[in-house]
């Protein structure tokens, strides 16, 4: 509570505790409250948020308070693009105390404006198309990061379970599990896909959704700020009207807080329309009965029986067993019986309906009419399709299916069951890891006087100037990234086929380069059976192996529980970025300092040991370095 004046005593000095408790500053007359650490005060946002009926109201100050940019300097120092300069040519390089306390007089003062990104184009995955991403300067990428952290505190523990996308701990393969686990007997499958959606977000929806849980206007007025920020392309300033900035550290929060009304929808609409109970038929019931009543009869009377007597039992029981096999455990056509599931991956999402194609249809509508009416947003009608259980619908660039295999297999039990009916499988699809193969240029199809596709590895010329490790690395990384995607589908080995492709591609590379034979090349580098490149180390000589650790099907882990908060670290490394900046000392020439200055290089690789601040961050192999102004200055110079 700030403002509050008392008398001030002799040599009476401002304590700093880390409680957020009161201390008198002799230096203004007047009881002040201390910085709690930003650790503590999003775990206490978190908790609070467990109570949806509290009201956020004092968040803006969060924004004073240089422990959170210090812990997002941290944060987004760790990401490959934190180097890259947005419209202000500045970034986290000569990052200091002193430009982080402009930052906060900027927002304590309320002259704090957002620069507009700075538009770049990236291609999309598996297409000519390009899509837009905004680069943020280096001072809004920290107030975002903090935004996001508060963001994510207060709704995180309130986000639905069949959310997936941009939240810790989750994934593709999260979602991907949870269709595996919650999915099973489905009928129809509903493809969700809405039409632009990150660009289409109607800012005025988003304010009134954060409005619901923060009663805050200065943080509401910095989130409209972020929102209008605009962005600049071929140096012509463009206003944003609609959707989150792409490419901001706030983005994926603010997507997640507008979609989770979707997800509520969702969750009502179950309530809606699940109906009837899941009732074993009646004819299953008896042949079960029958069974149970043999097999205590033989046990019964097993040992008073003749050897006939014993054969005849046996004989009886194998047909009621048989019997049992043979009749469903459910009704067939059972029309009172409904039952809705959902699952959403960022804007994509997937329904599963037990009910007719009428109801699909119907589920799909009121989808449809929810996302124009409540959220201003457009279903795609071409994308958006209804698949029937026994063919293939296509999410996350999965196949899924409804397994209609009635064959008898032991359970754990060591019972006969019929235990992949109804079960919900996944496949990887040719298609997918065949157009990544075209991307890569290692394959060429060809097609013979039958019609028929011939397939064959051919070699990459943009890898030609490579190392002969960087091939093989390469190569590694490709097959490794395909598999540990597609590692719990059902048909996972069939990624052994894409390695197969590129393990002759990378041949034949290696045959372009030293322009010989694919026989030739395997004899020079196989050792013991294995494809291996020799290199040198410090150490001593090392070989790189091409991947040869199989395809087997990963079971992804069940009852997977994720953590509501990031594993935020608390500052208690002495080689923390925050503890180097508060140390005061110049990690060149040694001096000391209130001004330390952050040196940042995007890669070691990308420097040569000729300067002395590059010997010392070689030696330490770290790609910060903290400096005097003066140092800096010699740094920046060259």
């Amino acid at each position: 509570m700030t403002g509050i004046a008392v008398k001030p005593e002799a040599n009476n000095h401002a304590h700093m505790a880390k409680d957020g408790s009161l201390f008198f500053n002799t230096e203004t007359g007047r009881m002040c409250e201390t910085l709690r650490e930003p650790v503590k005060v999003l775990k206490s946002l978190s908790e609070q948020a467990k109570n949806k009926q509290y009201k956020f109201k004092r968040l803006y100050r969060n924004l004073y308070n240089p422990e959170f940019y210090f812990l997002a300097y941290k944060n987004i120092s760790k990401s490959q693009g934190s180097m890259t300069p947005g419209v202000d040519g500045k970034s986290l390089d000569g990052m200091s105390e002193k430009r982080i306390n402009a930052l906060i007089d900027s927002l304590k003062d309320f002259s704090y404006q957002p620069n507009p990104a700075r538009r770049v184009y990236i291609e999309k995955k598996n297409s000519t198309k390009k899509r837009p991403l905004g680069i943020p300067s280096t001072e809004d990428k920290l107030v975002q990061e903090v935004a996001r952290m508060i963001l994510e505190s207060i709704y995180e523990p309130t986000f639905s379970k069949s959310s997936h996308g941009f939240r810790p701990k989750r994934s593709c393969h999260t979602a991907l599990q949870q269709i595996q686990t919650q999915f099973t007997g489905v009928t129809w499958f509903v493809e969700g896909d809405i039409h632009a959606c990150f660009d289409s977000f109607d800012h005025h929806v988003l304010v009134d959704i954060l409005r619901e849980r923060i009663e805050d206007e200065n943080f509401i007025a910095l989130m409209w700020k972020m929102l209008k920020a605009g962005y600049m392309e071929q140096w012509v300033y463009n206003c944003t009207y609609s959707g989150t900035p792409q490419g901001s550290g706030v983005s994926p929060v603010l997507a997640n807080i507008y979609l989770s009304k979707l997800d509520d929808f969702a969750e009502s609409l179950k309530s809606s329309f699940d109906a009837g109970s899941d009732k074993g038929s009646t004819e299953y019931g008896r042949a079960a009965s029958k069974l149970f009543y043999i097999r205590n009869r033989n046990r019964k009377y097993w040992d008073n029986w003749t050897e006939e007597e014993r054969k005849a039992a046996l004989k009886l029981q194998k047909q009621a067993v048989a019997k049992l096999h043979s009749v469903p455990s459910k009704e067939a056509c059972n029309h009172n019986y409904k039952r809705l599931v959902y699952c959403r991956y960022a804007d994509d999402f997937i329904v599963g309906v037990i009910g007719s194609r009428t109801d699909a249809e119907e589920i799909k509508e009121k989808f449809r009419i929810f996302l124009e009416s409540s959220l201003h947003l457009e279903m795609s009608d071409t994308k958006t399709k209804i698949t029937h259980s026994k063919d293939k619908a296509r999410f996350l660039g999965y196949d899924i299916t409804t397994s209609r295999h009635s064959a008898l297999m032991y359970d754990k039990k060591h019972q006969l069951r019929k235990t992949h009916t109804g079960v919900i499988k996944l496949y990887a699809p040719r298609d997918k890891w065949q157009k990544k193969l075209l991307v890569y240029g290692a394959l060429k199809i060809r097609y013979d006087a039958d019609g028929n596709e011939v397939w064959n590895s051919t070699h990459r010329g943009s890898m030609v100037h490579m190392t002969d490790v960087e091939i093989v690395s390469t190569v590694n990384a490709e097959i490794r990234g395909m598999y540990n995607y597609y590692s719990i589908a059902n048909n996972a080995t069939v990624i052994k086929n894409f390695a197969f492709i590129l393990e002759y591609s990378m041949y034949k590379t290696f045959g372009l380069k030293y322009h010989k034979s694919v026989q030739k090349i395997q004899r020079k580098y196989r050792i013991n059976g294995l494809f291996c490149v020799p290199y040198e180390t410090k150490s001593g000589p090392k070989l790189c192996e091409f991947y040869h650790d199989g395809f087997k099907r990963k079971s992804y882990p069940s009852g997977f529980d994720p953590d509501l908060l990031p594993p935020y670290v608390k500052y208690d490394n002495s080689n923390y970025l925050r503890t180097r900046i508060k140390r005061g000392i110049c990690e060149l020439c040694g001096c000391n300092t209130d001004d330390i200055r952050m040196h940042h290089i995007k890669a070691l690789k990308s420097i040569e040991p000729d300067t002395a601040w590059n010997k010392i961050m070689l030696a330490k192999r770290r790609k910060t370095l903290a400096v005097c102004p003066d140092c800096y200055a010699k740094i920046t110079q060259i």
